[in-house]
């Protein structure tokens, strides 16, 4: 169905979505410089609050940075007392990168502003449209890896 200038609903969704990635973005930015760490090193925390303690070359995977960037990266977290290095109990060579509470904490506190916003914005909506916008995010968070891998492998346009 048509709507403003003609745009259909969906083209309408898809005008607006880059807006909202932008000011997501801005958000990490900023959250990064007062942590002071990169943008890059936030999605290596993420990387490991949601699968634990990695090797180096383990986050690297994750976050598809060089080992060298990887090494760089941690340097700074560690810095900023959001990751730890610790021994693996299981092989005491290897060496895992393992988020710090108060690591953890802080970046929870950054976005617990946002998140409180959100919730609010989501009761505006039933458990059926809730429904809909979850299987869109996903979705749209499946086509977006599939670009990014086919870009990866430097599939043209």
């Amino acid at each position: 169905m048509a709507g403003e200038h003609g745009a259909s609903t969906a083209e309408r969704v898809l005008a607006a979505m880059p807006d909202w990635g932008h000011a997501i973005s801005q958000l990490n930015a900023l959250i990064a410089d007062r942590m002071g760490v990169t943008v890059s090193d936030l999605d290596g925390l993420d990387a490991l609050a949601k699968h634990g303690p990695l090797t180096a070359a383990g986050l690297a995977r994750h976050v598809d940075l060089t080992s060298g960037s990887v090494s760089r990266m941690i340097d700074r977290l560690d810095a900023a007392g959001c990751v730890e290095r610790v021994r693996d109990s299981a092989d005491r060579r290897r060496v895992l990168i393992e988020p710090t509470a108060e690591g953890l904490d802080r970046i929870r506190s950054y976005w617990a502003g946002l998140a409180a916003c959100t919730l609010d914005d989501l009761a505006e909506f039933t458990e059926d449209e809730l429904a809909v916008v979850r299987r869109f995010i996903a979705k749209a968070r499946e086509s977006t890896t599939t670009e990014l891998n086919r870009l990866r492998r430097g599939q043209a346009t």
